[in-house]
């Protein structure tokens, strides 16, 4: 069993997070996952070749050469190909997502849990907000062709906690930070400003690609540290810790899950998408241990989401807040 201390628990309650080196093992838990991104990546070229959208299949790159070629082409981030959760609006009976086993292993990982457990206590959830984050160097990222903005770019200044809905707002909802290569300052590794989950909740607003955002005027980001991460190494964050991250200015692509976790029974936040019941001392029976039927529980909820023809609200702020004007 890998332990949490009681020093790293300290670290975490008064500075709002902490970073554990080498937690998990990279070879068992992060190689499996590149090795499935690297298939679905096959299907995915497949598919924009046979829609006459790229004319080279770059079957001669490595996978995050390959994948930086057929950004450029489509001039799209193709992220969502690979992502474990469904997108905030526009969700279609065939919106792409990825929840092959080796993910879905990830997030049953015994020294993670081990870990959380350590934060939350041993009935824990695997909370649905959760994604794959795939960077892409800055210098070749899509771009809007009207306005030039970057479709990705730097994650805003934001809290955990301002992304979901107010349901959540007493659930302990913890965010686990992992780099499945390495991330740092030049890749767009996190930034986080330590001890402000002190302030409470923040006002937030909507702001582009990079989502909500924390404006300056209402929280200063001083102190902010940035914290460059290997695989292995994951970070556990506050759900009021305000943090962000960097720009990806390296010739390298940035990826990395971002992750939730809560006590069970305790609202996520995010209801209309499926959690599981990933660790329970109490009644073990109740663990999810199939991966197919995690996935099949979200192409549930995305045929029920499509079908309903409407996007749903995801959280609580409206660009009319006087603190967004």
């Amino acid at each position: 069993m890998t332990s949490l201390t009681a020093a790293q628990l300290e670290h975490f309650r008064r500075e709002g997070y902490v970073l554990i080196r080498q937690a998990i093992d990279p070879d068992r838990w992060l190689a499996p996952i590149l090795a499935e991104y690297d298939e679905r990546l096959d299907r995915l070229v497949d598919e924009l070749v046979a829609a006459g959208r790229i004319s080279d299949r770059h079957d001669h790159l490595p996978f995050f050469d390959r994948f930086v070629e057929v950004c450029a082409e489509t001039n799209e981030t193709n992220a969502q190909f690979f992502d474990f959760s469904l997108p905030q609006a526009g969700i279609r009976h065939d919106t792409p997502m990825w929840h092959g086993p080796a993910v879905f292993a990830l997030l049953r990982c015994p020294d993670l849990l081990d870990l959380v457990e350590g934060f939350i206590g041993p009935e824990i959830f695997s909370n649905p907000v959760q994604h794959v984050r795939i960077k892409v160097p800055e210098s070749r990222e899509p771009r809007d062709l009207q306005t030039g903005a970057l479709k990705m770019g730097a994650t805003n200044w934001h809290q955990d906690n301002g992304v979901v809905l107010p349901n959540a707002d007493q659930t302990e909802i913890l965010t686990v930070w992992l780099p499945l290569r390495r991330a740092g300052v030049e890749h767009g590794c996190l930034q986080v400003v330590p001890r402000s989950h002190h302030r409470g909740l923040l006002v937030h607003c909507p702001a582009g690609p990079g989502g909500l955002q924390v404006p300056e005027r209402v929280a200063s980001r001083d102190g902010a540290i940035a914290l460059p991460m290997a695989p292995g190494d994951v970070l556990f964050i506050h759900k009021l810790t305000l943090h962000n991250s960097l720009p990806n200015v390296s010739d390298e692509v940035r990826i990395s899950f971002d992750l939730r976790y809560n006590p069970i029974g305790q609202p996520t936040g995010r209801d209309v998408f499926p959690g599981f019941v990933a660790r329970s001392r109490r009644d073990p029976a109740t663990e999810l241990h199939d991966h197919h039927r995690w996935q099949e529980s979200w192409v549930t909820a995305r045929q029920t989401l499509a079908a309903a023809g409407e996007d749903r609200p995801f959280n609580r702020w409206s660009a009319d807040a006087p603190a967004c004007a």
